[in-house]
């Protein structure tokens, strides 16, 4: 199938982007059995799209306007999870529809909401914006959905993730009946087949996606490390790829930001984006991955919907996706048109089986692999320096002028050193990773154990977590009551009312005794139960998985108690959720105050001053 059966001109439009053939997604929009119909199309990320649904309304748009630029009201809607995607969408229907002289209007958050009313005024025959966004314009008068003769959900399996369904159900009930509705997602989650069934009207379904769901043009790999080892293998795998452009994906802001100083302070060129960044600065870090002045970006699932960037080919998942959705939507950044790619998800060994389970679930191949050595990146960067040097370039007389000066004061040898010296110094340095094996595991594991903690005595201290209480905290206070120095504190604990320490046990019977006589000062801190223990943290362990079997169904809500039904998708801690989650605050996390050891902000002893450790004995 070609494009000729499609307006003249569109096809010129094509022609010039170097579209010989349509890619299946927009060979099947074209189909005669597609025209005038609702459409339910599940492809790839990277597939085509949005040139799809652009030639997929053009006998619908051109024929309305009738040669005519200007739009009494708009014609066509097409809404995007995030402003990225929505501007891209945006730019592609313009030189697509450029021709035909059809004005374009684009309305998404961070941008001036005055400038995009005048805007909708001028007469745009297409609108493209996001939810959000677009609610706010349908509120306020400023847009008019009652001429739409099509709309666009693209990726909307991303908008519902993203807890926009009510922004969509207000913006389709706004739109006429007799429009048609274009809804491509590239996963077919239940939620989706709802709202098909709702806006669509014997829709025709397009599975374009293949049983592949990984995408055929991204090859896997799974890299196995050690929980510690997280940041030394992504610094490898960026040396061993050196892609031309590469993403990697975090699920908090809070590990955005750290794992975007580790990547500066050696030497990448590497931008973050998450919610906490501005517009401005979004647009300035995206801008300088196409203009590569950095080579790496690191980002949320979230920030980095609708992510374009043509020259990508290396995506690392360092923090295991949620599920295999998220998987694919974040691989799909790379293998796009046609390019292949390649995606590698950073493995902690004791995280392997839940991994291997959403590979299979989402019939993906990979190859299992350690992480690059600097061996093999070493030899990786021989090759890419010889091909590099011996490339063929064109030399000006000023250049050659100083080649030939070096070559009367330096041996030949001398100078082709020089030059892969200065080359090598702007790489950054690998690595060394341990091996991944058990006897590695074990040897590492004995390594960093402390000496003199190889018979210990465990003590408890009656704070936790619930009480602010951190090791940074305890440590003075376990040292002022039992006369010791940090060094003669082991492992630290931290439970949710009680916290536990370790004690060479050649010392702990001084300390148990001096703990007796320094209980009983006026310092509040005094007052704080610390006690040998039997059994130490694993005694809270197995209370708590006595809670968990034994608790009672709960209806999930702000009550709190144990919950019936799944785990929260985003995380433990509401402030330190995966971004998308509904009770992300939106605000950085705050610095953890000092230990409340009274207890009064949960609630413990109900207005009174009685220290937490005096209460429990």
């Amino acid at each position: 199938m070609s494009f000729e059966s499609l307006p003249q001109l569109l096809v010129q439009a094509l022609a010039e982007r170097d579209y010989a053939e349509p890619t299946p997604v927009q060979a099947a929009v074209i189909d005669p059995d597609s025209a005038g119909r609702d459409l339910i199309v599940s492809a790839q990320t990277g597939s085509g799209k949005t040139v799809a649904f652009g030639i997929a309304l053009a006998e619908e748009l051109l024929g309305e306007t009738r040669g005519m630029p200007l739009s009494e009201k708009p014609l066509a809607l097409v809404i995007a999870p995030t402003r990225e995607l929505a501007l891209q969408v945006s730019r592609e229907l313009g030189w697509l529809y450029g021709k035909a002289g059809l004005r374009i209007a684009t309305c998404v958050g961070g941008m001036d909401p005055s400038k995009e009313r005048r805007s909708l005024r001028s007469g745009p025959a297409i609108v493209v914006g996001t939810p959000g966004r677009l609610r706010d314009h349908l509120e306020r008068g400023a847009l008019d959905l009652s001429g739409l003769v099509g709309v666009v959900l693209d990726e909307a399996d991303e908008m519902l993730d993203m807890g926009f369904r009510e922004d969509l159900e207000e913006i389709l009930d706004a739109t006429p009946d007799t429009r048609r509705t274009l809804l491509f997602s590239a996963t077919m989650p239940r939620e989706i087949v709802r709202l098909a069934e709702r806006y669509q009207s014997n829709a025709l379904r397009l599975q374009l996606a293949g049983q592949d769901r990984g995408h055929g043009d991204i090859s896997y790999q799974a890299i196995t490390v050690g929980p510690s080892e997280i940041e030394n293998a992504v610094v490898n795998l960026l040396r061993f790829h050196e892609a031309e452009s590469a993403i990697c994906f975090c699920a908090t802001r809070d590990s955005v930001r750290r794992l975007h100083t580790t990547l500066q302070n050696r030497g990448f060129g590497v931008v973050a984006l998450s919610g906490e960044h501005s517009q401005s600065e979004r647009n300035q870090a995206l801008q300088a991955m196409r203009d590569q002045r950095a080579r790496v970006c690191v980002a949320t699932d979230v920030a980095a919907r609708g992510l374009d960037l043509p020259s990508l080919s290396l995506v690392i998942h360092v923090e295991t996706p949620r599920d295999a959705e998220t998987l694919q939507h974040r691989s799909g950044r790379t293998g796009r048109a046609g390019k292949k790619g390649t995606a590698a998800i950073i493995v902690p060994y004791n995280r392997r089986r839940r991994v291997e389970s959403m590979l299979r679930g989402a019939k993906i191949e990979a190859q299992w692999i350690d992480a690059p050595t600097p061996e093999a990146i070493r030899k990786k960067d021989h090759a890419r320096l010889i091909e590099k040097l011996t490339a063929p370039a064109d030399y000006d007389e000023g250049d050659r002028a100083i080649a030939s000066e070096l070559m009367k004061q330096l041996p030949a040898e001398d100078i082709a050193a020089a030059l892969v010296h200065a080359h090598r110094s702007k790489m950054p340095h690998p690595e060394e990773l341990l091996a991944n094996t058990p006897e590695a595991r074990d040897k590492a594991k004995a390594e960093r154990h402390r000496p003199g903690f190889e018979d210990v005595v465990w003590f408890k201290v009656s704070v936790g977590r619930r009480q602010n209480a951190e090791p940074r905290w305890l440590l003075p206070l376990i040292c002022r009551r039992g006369h010791i120095t940090r060094n003669e504190i082991g492992a630290i604990r931290l439970g949710q009312n009680e916290s536990w320490f370790q004690i060479p046990r050649a010392i702990a019977p001084k300390f148990s005794e001096t703990l007796q006589r320094t209980g009983s000062g006026d310092d509040e801190q005094d007052a704080i139960l610390i006690e040998e223990s039997d059994e130490g943290p694993r005694i809270e362990a197995r209370n708590n998985r006595k809670q968990k079997v034994h608790a009672k169904p709960f209806r999930q809500g702000r009550g709190g108690g144990p919950r019936s039904g799944p785990k929260p998708k985003h995380g433990k801690k509401p402030q330190d959720r995966a971004e998308g989650g509904k009770a992300f605050s939106g605000k950085p996390k705050s610095k953890k105050p000092k230990p409340d050891f009274k207890g009064k902000d949960k609630g413990q002893n109900k207005g009174k001053n009685k220290p937490a450790g005096e209460k429990r004995r």
